[in-house]
């Protein structure tokens, strides 16, 4: 059983900051892209950033410039730091790992990371 394991979340204020963990000790880490998506009351779960094997970085247009995506393959952990903080990116925060292999791909995902921004 995989398990992503997210810390970090809470209550900021807005322009605040927050800094998300996500750890595993269940998958070669370095092989997978690893990923953070979020979930707003009454919205889709939607891609906030990746990183790939390779270091690559993707963002959503709506955090390019306020959030940074960073993975550490020795601490097998990935990071998302997101900076002035904005009561619309109030969600549950969630950790994602994929790669292919053998035709397939294979996906995982956290239990979700709650984050409130409001005065």
């Amino acid at each position: 059983q995989v398990q992503l394991v997210e810390s970090g979340g809470g209550l900021v204020q807005p322009g605040g900051s927050l800094r998300l963990s996500c750890t595993t000790s269940d998958l070669i880490f370095a092989a997978y892209t690893m990923g953070w998506y979020r979930q707003a009351p009454g919205r889709q779960r939607e891609l906030v950033a990746t990183i790939t094997a390779g270091g690559m970085t993707i963002y959503a247009d709506s955090v390019k410039g306020q959030f940074t995506v960073s993975r550490d393959n020795v601490r097998n952990t990935v990071y998302l730091e997101m900076n002035s903080l904005k009561p619309e990116d109030t969600a549950v925060y969630y950790c994602y790992a994929s790669r292919a292999f053998l035709k397939r791909t294979l996906e995982y995902w956290g239990q979700g990371t709650q984050v409130t921004v409001s005065p």
